[in-house]
């Protein structure tokens, strides 16, 4: 991931990245921006579809039969996808897919390609794998190309620039575009048209990602607003197609549930501009389409996701980024913060899973556990209960039957002091009393206005690690009296009388 300035992100650093990010005005208004349009469109769209509840159910229920089987429903979609004239690549990783990709290229000579907006292909970081083969893949989703020309990453599952404003992308295709800066959309739009329009007359080969799998037949559906994806997966003699394992579906019917929650959810929209169902090749020699179509099916990790219950339902992911939305964690500090391809509370859940939970322990803790994404979430992923299963085994190290090996996480030595002086003061009734009179007495220098925090532009003070807490908020102080205290003073024959 990149951050201001082209450095590097990571997960192991998101505290950092968090509060770098929360110093970027620009980057929060953007958000904030984009928390509410897409939360205003989402509720006007679900209020669309009849029996909303009952489709994501549904759609639940789809998604747990297909993980239960997914060996079969995987052997049943690449059979029927040969059989119309696919070619189906098994990947176990990112490596050998991007392997996969390279060879293809080569056997056809092709050096010209375009890609339509893939999450996969962005996971195993397939750009790079090409350019060190001296090819230049182009992006033909706008904002994909955006932050391609910016040599950045995608902050966003469904709008990758939106961290971006319209003057530094004028600045930015007056860079690349030999254009002049500009803020105007129409323009921008119309000049990101015209430079990618012979990307695709002369490209040889288009890669794109699968939004849905069709076991029963072999198709793949491929959502979009822009057209780039139907142009990238049409025009070039050959298309690739990266999809993850758990993008296959058992039926075609089963897409009548899908696209009524995708987009809604995901852009707020009722159907997006463009559904493109493919079937193996063209038939004719003079039908539109490519002349060889490959479908990959990743693996990278989500095997091993399927081993426990309660990991196995963050396969059932649908891709919409309505979690991102809706989440107060993301919408503070973007997706760049969390230092994954995967960002906001599905990434939180996704990528220590794909990755390994060594070197990205700080995201399961980067949220507050509220829930919101669990209520938006159109196929019903119980993402806080994920969360607290990923923080159990970043504390205590894997649990039997653990799909990730890592060595256990030790608790810094303060956390460990602290929990081990609460958990002893707290069991024990009069050191209890006594801690909190103490409290009551020394809060009186960290109290402004009646509030601990932010008050009237005063900060109060508030000793580590309580501090980092108030900083950004107030909170209540303790009352003055215990309400053992009240009770005993006369409450408690109030009550009874």
């Amino acid at each position: 991931m990149t951050g201001k300035g082209g450095g590097r992100l990571t997960a192991e650093t998101f505290d950092v990245n968090a509060r770098n990010a929360l110093g970027n005005p620009q980057l929060r208004a953007a958000l904030r921006n984009l928390a509410t349009v897409f939360g205003d469109r989402r509720e006007a769209a679900i209020t669309s579809a009849r029996d909303w509840e009952s489709l994501r159910d549904r759609a639940r229920s789809i998604k747990d039969e297909t993980l239960a089987h997914l060996d079969e429903y995987l052997e049943t979609f690449a059979d029927n996808a040969a059989k119309a004239g696919a070619e189906v690549h098994w990947a176990r990783d990112g490596a050998e897919a991007c392997a996969v990709v390279v060879r293809l290229l080569a056997e056809k000579g092709a050096t010209r390609v375009v890609k339509s907006k893939s999450m996969a292909t962005e996971e195993i970081h397939l750009n790079e794998a090409l350019e060190a083969e001296g090819l230049s893949p182009v992006e033909t989703d706008l904002g994909e190309w955006i932050i391609q020309l910016a040599g950045e990453s995608p902050s966003h599952i469904v709008v990758p620039a939106i961290h971006k404003s319209r003057k530094q992308i004028g600045e930015l295709f007056a860079t690349h575009l030999s254009m002049e800066p500009t803020e105007d959309v129409a323009a921008l739009t119309s000049a990101a048209r015209r430079s990618l329009r012979d990307r695709f007359a002369e490209a040889d080969a288009g890669i794109s990602g699968v939004n849905f799998g069709v076991a029963e037949t072999g198709t793949i559906l491929i959502l979009e607003n822009e057209g780039n994806a139907r142009l990238a997966t049409s025009v070039p003699r050959m298309h690739i197609a990266v999809m993850g394992i758990e993008k296959v579906i058992p039926r075609l019917s089963d897409l009548d549930v899908f696209l009524k929650l995708l987009p809604r959810s995901g852009t707020g929209q009722r159907l997006t501009a463009y559904q493109s169902l493919i079937t193996g090749t063209k038939l004719r020699a003079d039908d539109e389409g490519p002349e060889e179509v490959h479908v990959i099916l990743l693996d990278n990790g989500r095997s091993k996701m399927l081993q426990r219950p309660v990991r196995r339902q963050s396969l059932a992911c649908i891709r919409c980024g309505a979690c991102l939305n809706a989440c107060p964690v993301y919408q503070q500090v973007g997706g760049h913060a969390y230092g994954s391809v995967y960002p906001g509370p599905i990434g939180a859940v996704l990528t220590p899973q794909l990755e390994g939970l060594g070197r990205t322990s700080q995201l399961p803790f980067a949220s507050s556990l509220c829930g919101a994404c669990r209520d938006v979430c159109p196929v019903k992923i119980d993402i806080p209960a994920l969360l607290l299963d990923l923080r159990a085994e970043v504390v205590a190290g894997p649990s039997p039957g653990a799909s990730l090996e890592r060595e256990p996480a030790r608790r810094k030595p303060m956390e460990r002091f602290i929990f081990s002086a609460y958990a002893f003061a707290w069991s024990r009734p009069r050191l209890y009393a006594w801690s909190m009179r103490m409290a009551r007495l020394l809060q009186g220098r960290a109290t402004r206005g009646g509030w601990i925090g932010k008050v009237g532009g005063l900060t109060a003070w508030l000793a580590p690690p309580l501090g980092a807490w108030t900083a950004e908020r107030d909170a209540p102080p303790i009352a003055s009296r215990s309400f053992r205290e009240q009770w005993r003073d006369g409450f408690a024959g109030q009550w009874n009388g």
